[in-house]
């Protein structure tokens, strides 16, 4: 009988925390509180969630560790500098109560897909007055890289999102076999995305994305920048949703 009590005794408990684990995520949202922001050093005028991973701009933290071939241009820096909110908010209208979110994201990272499900449905609640402008970083190696040459190229044909939707079901294979399979599951011709994938268009958004992750020195990914203020890694829906409050009161256009 002392066995049989303290095996459902043990049961009960692991059940707890069980329950505890998955309501977790939702207690995080109702009790977390408001995020404490600090200005960035660069770019001026942009701001962070103070306490977290993202560098401050005072130094370079890719610096030695690219190849020099795979690394932004010089001059690609430079022209993104020039008009940064329109290299980092390329879908942002002119109504400014819709606040802009710039998403840097690989495939491959199991981070970056749930962020990316998270601000998609944020983006298609009409409540929200958000407009999300997707930016591909792949730092995980050629397979990241072939899967956002991929979505670029997806794109092109008016399927990024439809893209978005049929990775996160499954894992990419930049095989062309895949390539033509998937195309064809979300409607779009997969002989011109093989051949769009490998496109100078396709090449200079990459190289945008990896000019405004020099500029903003992110480390890693997901990352994103929410109207003035970035921040780098996961964050719950419940702070995302406040920083876009924030946004929208203080004015985000006074980055710009």
């Amino acid at each position: 009988m002392t066995s049989r009590r303290s095996t459902l005794a043990f049961l009960g408990v692991a059940a707890g925390v069980v329950v505890g684990f998955q309501t977790l995520p939702s207690l995080l949202d109702r009790f977390s509180g408001m995020p404490e922001f600090e200005p960035l050093a660069r770019p001026e005028g942009f701001r962070r969630i103070s306490g977290g991973s993202s560098s401050s701009g005072a130094f370079d933290p890719f610096f030695g560790l690219e190849a020099k071939e795979d690394g932004p241009r010089a001059e690609t820096i430079a022209e993104v500098e020039a008009d940064l909110c329109k290299a980092l908010y390329p879908v942002a209208g002119n109504d400014s109560s819709i606040v802009p979110v710039a998403s840097f994201s690989d495939y491959y990272c199991p981070y970056c897909r749930v962020q990316m499900r998270r601000l998609e449905e944020l983006a298609k609640a009409r409540e929200s007055g958000v407009t999300v402008s997707w930016h591909e970083l792949p730092l995980l190696g050629e397979g990241s890289a072939r899967a956002a040459q991929a979505a670029l190229a997806a794109k092109r044909q008016g399927a990024y999102v439809p893209f978005q939707e049929a990775l996160w079901k499954t894992a990419f294979r930049p095989g062309r076999d895949y390539l033509l399979n998937l195309s064809e599951t979300i409607g779009i011709d997969g002989e011109r995305l093989i051949n769009d994938m490998q496109s100078r268009d396709v090449a200079e958004d990459l190289m945008v994305s990896k000019a405004l992750s020099r500029i903003f020195g992110f480390i890693g990914t997901p990352a994103m920048v929410v109207g003035g203020t970035v921040i780098q890694g996961e964050v719950t829906d419940a702070v995302l949703r406040r920083v876009v409050n924030v946004e929208r009161e203080e004015g985000w256009r006074r980055i710009c």
